[in-house]
């Protein structure tokens, strides 16, 4: 199980508009600056979390970012369903008719993954934008 780089940036560059904002927009380019992550692949990302109406983008000098709701109301699953990542622990499909291994049964650890993914999930479902500003508060 892996959550790509995707999953993992989207959340970097919305936790850094929580933390940065300030009521003003942050630039993808300081969002860039500061959490090392391209440009390009930022504007990518940006765009999807824009449709899903997570941020709203400010245009003109001093433009940027600004997130669409309270930090409190954006999950960490808003964020990275926003980005089509999907949180996979098993090479199967869960609900298909065919084991894991294209057979008539599942493999052996079948539900102890399954079972993880979706630890993951509500872990994910339970952590909002909010958690890291009360974290940099703390430090």
């Amino acid at each position: 199980m892996k959550l790509t780089t995707k999953g993992r940036y989207a959340v970097m560059a919305m936790a850094d508009i929580a933390i940065y904002q300030n009521g003003k927009p942050v630039s993808l380019n300081d969002i860039s600056l500061r959490q090392n992550i391209s440009l390009s692949y930022l504007e990518q990302l940006f765009s999807r979390l824009k449709n899903k109406k997570l941020v709203k983008s400010i245009r003109g000098s001093g433009g940027g970012y600004i997130l669409d709701r309270n930090p409190k109301e954006i999950k960490l699953s808003n964020i990275i369903f926003a980005v089509d990542e999907n949180i996979k622990t098993l090479n199967c499909k869960k609900d298909s008719k065919r084991g894991c291994h294209g057979k008539s049964t599942k493999c052996i650890t079948h539900n102890l993954w399954d079972d993880l993914e979706q630890h993951i999930n509500l872990f994910f479902e339970s952590k909002s934008l909010n958690d890291f500003l009360d974290q940099k508060n703390k430090n």
